[in-house]
């Protein structure tokens, strides 16, 4: 249990305090576990689009530090001592690994496609929650939400083409997400390879 200072901000009771931060520390636990996947993906991405991806990613990691520490000084302003140790993350955390090692970006794309949508859907559950208990702590979750969701798109526009098809739809793990989106994307080499040695035959005949 959270260690709690025996006082709360103005208006709010210490249970409540209580429950509003056992709230926030699920989700500090699960930006702390996303700023090292992100950076995980940073250091093992591979591939023609490396550079970008590696960039963009640690933007993102830049971006999600700030939000998982005004979290942990929302926690501490509410009272209770916010925990961030690996032990602590590890004991609490309900979620898996992130499994992909060295990989094409478009593997680690839509592998963190899945990352995003998990953590986004349980960010606005704690808005849910916390709206009746405490506005102030769902208002930061709100903006911090967007933020988040900001990132998603930019993940998912790598993965999506022009009729706003996901490569990963109908996946559920990030390994089967990952699979899927490289075998559409060879897919769609492919057909171009075709589709341009069509063309070239066709303008080369007709000389």
């Amino acid at each position: 249990m959270a260690e709690h200072t025996g006082f709360t901000v103005p208006g709010l009771t210490l249970k409540k305090a209580e429950k509003v931060a056992a709230l926030l520390q699920d989700r500090l636990n699960a930006l702390n576990d996303l700023q090292l996947t992100l950076k995980h993906a940073h250091w093992n991405v591979v591939g023609p689009n490396f550079i970008g991806v590696h960039t963009m990613l640690d933007d993102q990691i830049v971006g999600v530090r700030a939000i998982l520490d005004e979290i942990a000084e929302r926690i501490a302003t509410l009272g209770v001592a916010p925990v961030g140790t690996p032990g602590a993350l590890v004991r609490d955390r309900t979620w898996d690994d992130y499994d992909v090692l060295r990989a094409d970006a478009l593997e680690h794309l839509a592998a963190l496609d899945h990352v995003y949508a998990g953590i986004i859907g349980d960010f606005r559950t704690a808005i849910e929650r916390t709206h009746e208990i405490d506005p102030v702590s769902e208002d930061l979750l709100t903006g911090q939400t967007g933020q988040l969701e900001k990132y998603h798109w930019f993940i998912r526009a790598h993965l999506e083409d022009s009729s706003g098809s996901l490569s990963t739809r109908g996946t559920s793990t990030e390994r089967s997400a990952a699979k899927k989106a490289t075998k559409r994307a060879k897919s769609r080499r492919s057909s171009c390879s075709r589709a341009w040695a069509g063309t070239w035959s066709r303008r080369t005949l007709g000389r």
